[in-house]
């Protein structure tokens, strides 16, 4: 820490001058002069350098700091880099303030330019609260606003937080959706030439009215998937007695892939090889195995991009992009429903059955949406870190309604919390992951909003069952 001694107004003029500054002080200003005589009496001015840092997160808060010049700031690392979460200026006062519980500061507080300050040690207190009763009310003021910006800030950090790690399972998932549809328009450009020389093909075959109705009526039968569903050994041993028929018929034996996978039978081959010339069957197999082509890569894109906007819509209402940040009459159910699928490969990854028991005729609750989806994404997460990996793991998230009350409760089968841990895991900056893992906010801040909610949050725990129960008021139809 660069500092200066610390200096103290020792002589009535230099007293005097002190309780002048401290009257022009910026939140300072209209308290009476006998309480800024008793600040003047008993603090120590001080001078830190740039750089210098004044207090850290590891040890106690020396005291209350008022601040004549500079500029300083409080920065804290909560897992995702350091970060400047408050900061102070000349006319501001800070450090520890009477009332406040807080002990030790969550971050560093750190001069950015050189600082002026008066520090009252904090073991005067008891004396400050008597003899400056105005003053004290004034820091009150200051120690609820400034308690208000950490929670803005730690409600903030951990929605980036939770926000990161859905957006990295959404790219997870987004990944086979978007690969399956680039590979399928790949090879639909294929499928489109080989279609229009297997057009030209057909055409220079010179079928009949007759005989073409018949062909258009086996392609109808090839391109209705409805019924083409076989297993991997059925289709195996379909596509090689397809691939045998038209080695028999003079046909192309590539055929028999796309043909496999269509309804077409044996049987309706043998009624359009009686119809049609023997010189035209090669050319109207190749015609339909194109059409039977472009329909499974056409419907593959389709499922491939409805899959990826059906995860992008999950996300837009899981954040709730469209929907100011008002209370109002919400159905919790998508909610829970999007954070399950949003963290659905986390639980695929680690093997864990991810249960949902969701009533229809669950009634709603008055909330924010946006925030209850970080209550719901933040104890799913936690839960499927608890259960076992492997198969043996189990979550399951229940909602019911109680006496007016909407209870959801979210279960896993994990090892449980220590009972030494109980009445410490909804602390903030506590956790029990590997550091890097955890900010120890999730908790902290669920409960925050629950209760912003009008709810409670609680848990029980034993070894093989640990239940998150969160308990809203209902909306009153």
């Amino acid at each position: 820490m660069s500092t200066t001694a610390p200096t103290a107004a020792t002589t009535p003029p230099e007293r005097e001058a002190l309780v002048e500054r401290l009257a022009q002080h910026r939140t300072l200003r209209g308290i009476p002069r006998h309480e800024l005589e008793w600040l003047a009496a008993h603090g120590e001015v001080r001078h830190f350098a740039a750089g210098a840092i004044i207090s850290t997160k590891l040890e106690p808060i020396s005291g209350l700091y008022i601040l004549f010049t500079g500029h300083v700031a409080i920065y804290v690392d909560r897992g995702t880099g350091r970060r400047k979460v408050l900061e102070w200026r000349g006319g501001d006062v800070t450090g520890m303030l009477p009332y406040s519980r807080m002990v030790n500061p969550p971050g560093d507080s750190v001069t950015d330019e050189d600082a002026e300050v008066l520090l009252v040690d904090r073991s005067l207190f008891p004396e400050l609260t008597r003899e400056c009763p105005e003053f004290t009310a004034r820091t009150v003021h200051v120690m609820l606003d400034r308690a208000r910006a950490f929670q803005s800030s730690d409600l903030q950090d951990e929605k980036m937080v939770s926000l990161g790690k859905l957006s990295a399972g959404l790219a997870h998932e987004l990944n086979n959706p978007s690969s399956a549809a680039a590979r399928g328009a790949r090879l639909l450009v294929s499928a489109l030439s080989e279609s229009d020389a297997a057009s030209r093909a057909l055409g220079a075959a010179g079928l009949t009215g007759e005989q073409f109705a018949v062909l258009e009526r086996v392609r109808g039968l090839c391109l209705d998937s409805s019924g083409a569903v076989h297993l991997p050994i059925e289709r195996a041993d379909r596509e090689e007695r397809i691939s045998d028929w038209l080695e028999a018929h003079a046909a192309d034996p590539a055929a028999a892939a796309p043909l496999a996978d269509t309804p077409i039978t044996l049987e309706q081959l043998d009624e359009l090889a009686g119809v049609l010339p023997r010189t035209a069957v090669a050319a109207a197999l190749r015609w339909l195995a194109a059409n039977c082509t472009m329909r499974t890569l056409a419907t593959d894109i389709e499922r491939a991009t409805s899959r990826a906007a059906d995860l992008v819509a999950v996300m837009k209402r899981y954040t709730n992009m469209d929907r100011a940040a008002v209370a109002e009459p919400t159905d919790i159910r998508p909610g829970i429903a999007d954070s399950a699928k949003l963290l659905a490969h986390k639980a695929r990854q680690k093997t864990i059955a991810l249960r949902l028991e969701l009533p229809a005729d669950l009634p709603m609750v008055e909330g924010m949406p946006g925030e209850l989806n970080q209550v719901w994404s933040n104890l799913i997460d936690n839960a499927l870190d608890a259960a076992p990996e492997g198969g043996a793991g189990e979550v399951t998230l229940r909602a019911d309604e109680d006496h007016r009350e909407v209870r959801v409760r979210v279960i896993d089968n994990g090892p449980g919390i220590p009972a030494e841990l109980h009445s410490r895991i909804f602390d903030p900056f506590f956790t029990t992951k590997p550091v890097g893992q955890g900010t120890g906010l999730g908790l902290d801040v669920a409960r925050r909003v629950v209760r912003r909610h009008n709810g409670e949050i609680t848990v029980t725990s034993q070894p093989g069952r640990t239940e998150f129960c969160v308990v809203l008021p209902a909306v009153r139809q």
